[in-house]
């Protein structure tokens, strides 16, 4: 299997990044008063059951895809960020989400937050 067409190298990736950190992480830690999490975990196998999840629950013939939202939890055991991954119906930036299938959450966070 050939290498997808929009990858990005591992400096490109480092350099993105180290801009969120520079111009982000910074003040929500000053709002959080600790470091949030930013950097989330999935395993292949659970990405790979999702995604035969979306393929199955899609209308016949419709190119699916996946937004990933950035979302956070509000309860007194955890405060921290999080993200969701929800099946949309097409591929194109005002692609409606298929609201008849449950987004994927509960990937493992990496705390403290580690850089790339």
């Amino acid at each position: 299997m050939s290498k997808p067409s929009n990858c990005i190298t591992v400096a490109a990736a480092k350099q993105l990044q180290n801009n969120w950190v520079a111009t982000r992480a910074v003040d929500i830690e000053s709002a959080m008063g600790s470091p949030d999490t930013r950097e989330f975990l999935f395993s292949v196998a659970e990405l790979q059951q999702f995604l035969d999840y979306i393929k199955a629950g899609a209308s016949i013939g419709a190119q699916p895809g996946v937004r990933i939202y950035f979302a956070a939890y509000d309860n007194l055991t955890d405060d921290k960020a999080t993200v969701f991954l929800a099946p949309t119906s097409g591929v194109t930036a005002g692609s409606p989400n298929n609201y008849t299938l449950e987004p994927l959450n509960k990937g493992i966070a990496g705390f403290p937050p580690t850089n790339y």
